[in-house]
């Protein structure tokens, strides 16, 4: 059977979604192809899935046969349909955006080019920032065949040889999947390169040679090569960039067939350039990235693996030099900017003063910002100011720990949701929401309900089509209209709230029954719970304020619910009538109009007056200049990106030492 659709998945079914729907289709027992224009591939090879250059937006058809093919076409069908799919939530930054460590040395991003950069290199500006440093060659030799024809009775024990080197590798790669120190990012990276190692595109194209004659060595180089070619034939710069991926899994198996260890980067200087002229994801993740201070590069472009690994990790990084790259094999010392693509050669004294400017004057606002990692922001009168994190995935807990979160403000269950095929289980919910509370504990965790609609569908929920989804069957209307849904949801609250700190808010609240059906239903799940004997404990609930309605019967609310959370994001569109995704009236979307301000302060004196905790979710929680303003209201809670916590907590304490 077969079910044609078009694909949704972000960017098409480049390297990791294109992983992600092999990992789907070997799932099940029946033979399932991938069909477009006419075209059919496995499902169950990631390479000719890759090969077949699926794109966003593209008709294709999915046909299956066996067993279970009616189950494996609503799987995979599910999958192309969900745009939020080839979104790397856990494992990349779009260009751009870099990491933490790219944020000090990116401070002078808008400033002119640094001297001497014209008469430097230039390649793809693949992450951003400023460094100076030693630089470090990487120039591994070069591997090649044996160069003989294999006599007939060699090829068996050739083909065993080749065999057990593609296990090696893959095992190599396990290994490193396997290990705590992997951030999740490089995790997603190595095992698209393990998939590939698997492939039967790539296997069977070396043994193919072997069979021929040809020693295993120069099979492996010869099928990745052709393999690599048919990458970067493909009009597609993310298929493009996977050419390096099947050359440094290539390589990696040459390596164990040789017996031997590539170059190793574990004794790379602190703070050096690394430069070569190429490098593999699998050897990058791997290295101790922490002591490297940029990248330079002859092959890879902004959508490589290498660029994605450095984005992730805050390196400046220059990649695509081709042979401009030789030049750098005798460097002592290297300039690199990551913002314009400019690398400078043993730079004079004029360039090494303004760069280490540059990387100085970010590296004192970082060190400035980063012993409030620690700092618990009290006021004059002995307030504590709660400084949380927003987060939508356990992949960020690290991020917001590390930043010093004091709790999780606001923690969005859409993406659970919409990054699985199906609706997600209880017991998948619970140990989501269980893992959040402990990574906390004792801090607060503010967990919002589903809160999702027609502008970011999940699988499972039919919604209709309607003409402002924003202004349709979303959020808690939706949850209410759903208790199928919903009691899920609250069911697995209600366990991971046994440890503690696990408080419960309602997204897009409007009248106060919204409040009153919710409690009946979380009263219903709790004696589900304790009839099934299942352990469970009471937890806060509260409402996000961020309709107009919501703030006009604030008094009222306050009375039913535990804590008020400001969305000032979505409260300000509506507050002013102005759809915050158009930039026709985007200067309409302004926080800091009278009217959006008053909607706050209204909503402040409501919650004090009764009470109750009123923090703030929306973006405006961390800016600097509003901070002071907020507090003043009465909000004792700031919840915000990781990367505005530290400034956050420096703001509030400024204002406890101005008394």
């Amino acid at each position: 059977m077969e079910r044609s659709t078009i694909v949704r998945v972000h960017e098409g079914l480049h390297a990791r979604p294109a992983t992600r729907f092999v990992k789907l289709a070997k799932g099940f027992e029946s033979d399932v192809d991938l069909i477009k224009d006419g075209k059919a591939v496995s499902a169950k090879s990631s390479v000719k899935l890759m090969l077949l250059a699926v794109k966003e937006n593209q008709e294709v058809t999915v046909r299956a046969n066996g067993a279970d093919a009616i189950e494996a076409i609503e799987a995979l069908i599910g999958y192309l349909e969900n745009p939020k799919a080839g979104l790397d939530d856990e494992d990349s930054q779009p260009a751009g955006d870099a990491g933490p460590k790219a944020a000090v040395v990116s401070a002078a991003e808008s400033a002119p080019a640094a001297p001497g950069a014209a008469t430097g290199l230039r390649g793809v500006a693949a992450s951003e920032g400023f460094v100076i440093g030693p630089a470090f060659a990487h120039f591994p030799p070069d591997i090649a065949g044996q160069g003989r024809m294999l006599q007939a009775e060699e090829i068996t024990g050739e083909i065993e040889r080749f065999r057990t080197a593609v296990s090696a590798v893959q095992a190599r790669m396990d290994h490193a999947l396997a290990q705590d120190s992997l951030s999740a990012g490089d995790r997603g990276i190595v095992a698209a390169l393990r998939d590939i190692a698997a492939d039967d595109s790539l296997t069977s194209e070396a043994e193919g040679l072997i069979k021929g004659g040809n020693d295993a060595i120069s099979a492996v180089i010869t099928a990745a090569s052709t393999i690599a070619a048919d990458f970067s034939a493909v009009d597609d710069h993310y298929l493009n960039a996977r050419a390096d991926d099947v050359h440094a899994v290539g390589r990696q198996i040459c390596l164990v067939l040789l017996g031997q260890d590539d170059v190793s980067l574990e004794n790379i200087p602190e703070g050096a350039i690394l430069i070569a002229d190429d490098i593999g994801a699998w050897d990058l993740a791997r290295a101790p990235l922490k002591r490297i201070g940029g990248v330079v590069c002859g092959h890879g472009g902004a959508t490589s693996h290498i660029a994605i690994i450095a984005r992730s990790h805050g390196i400046p990084a220059v990649l695509g030099l081709g042979d401009q790259v030789n030049a750098l094999r005798t460097a002592r010392e290297v300039a690199l900017d990551g913002n314009g693509g400019h690398v400078i050669i043993n730079p004079d004294a004029a360039t090494r003063a303004d760069f280490a400017g540059r990387v100085e004057v970010a590296a004192k606002e970082r060190a400035g910002l980063t012993v409030f990692k620690t700092v618990t922001p009290k006021l004059a009168d002995g307030r504590i100011i709660e400084v949380a994190a927003n987060i939508g995935s356990l992949e960020e807990i690290e991020a917001a720990q590390e930043a010093g979160a004091l709790g999780i403000g606001l923690f969005r269950t859409e993406l659970l949701f919409m990054r699985h095929m199906h609706l997600p289980s209880e017991d998948m919910q619970a140990e989501t929401y269980a893992a959040l509370a402990k990574a906390f504990a004792p801090y607060p965790v503010i967990v919002r309900t589903l809160d999702i609609g027609g502008d970011k569908p999940i699988a499972g929920i039919e919604f209709p089509d309607e003409e402002n989804p924003f202004l349709g069957w979303r959020g808690i209307r939706m949850c209410l209209d759903r208790p199928d849904i919903f009691k899920r949801q609250l069911r697995a609250l209600l366990r991971a709230a046994v440890h503690g700190n696990i408080k419960v808010m309602l997204p897009m609240v409007s009248d106060i029954s919204e409040v009153r059906q919710t409690r009946v239903l979380v009263a219903e799940c709790a004696a589900e719970l304790k009839a099934e004997g299942v352990p469970h404990a009471a937890f806060d609930l509260g409402v996000m304020i961020e309709t107009p309605a919501a703030v006009l019967i604030a008094p009222a609310l306050a009375k039913e619910v535990a804590f008020f959370s400001i969305g000032t994001n979505d409260l300000t569109q509506y507050i002013m009538a102005a759809d915050r995704l158009n930039p026709t009236v985007a200067k309409l979307n302004d926080v800091t109009n009278p009217a959006v301000m008053s909607a706050i302060e209204m909503t402040a004196k409501a919650g004090v007056a009764a009470g109750i905790m009123v923090g703030m979710c929306g973006e405006a929680a961390g800016r600097p200049d509003l901070i002071a303003i907020f507090v003043k209201m009465g909000l004792t809670e700031l919840s915000m990106s990781p990367a505005s916590i530290q400034r956050a907590k420096k703001t509030i304490m400024a204002m406890a030492a101005e008394g």
